[in-house]
């Protein structure tokens, strides 16, 4: 086995990118504008570092603008921003 090679049968592609639609003239543009991992909200501590190491500080909430992610508010600890977060798969599992 290679040094680059990806583990799995070499008849599956990988899993790490999605595939594209190739009778779609745009998939390329479209591809390009998904947020890195499918992550389409995320939160970040306000004065950077770990995350995980210090949960009752504040938090930074960030959207995907479909070419960044912005700024929209703010929580006031790691609980409250991960319910932030989750609330868009509750959201987009309550409309399927």
């Amino acid at each position: 086995m290679g040094k680059h090679s990806r583990p799995g049968p070499p008849n599956q592609p990988s899993r790490a990118v999605p595939r594209m639609n190739t009778d779609d003239p745009l998939a390329a543009y479209d591809k390009r504008r998904r947020p890195p991992m499918d992550i389409y909200r995320r939160h970040r501590p306000v004065h950077g570092g770990a995350g995980h190491l210090r949960p009752d500080e504040p938090r930074v909430l960030e959207e995907w603008d479909n070419f960044t992610y912005q700024a929209v508010g703010t929580a006031p600890n790691l609980t409250a921003a991960q319910m932030w977060v989750a609330e868009l798969a509750l959201d987009d599992d309550s409309a399927a």
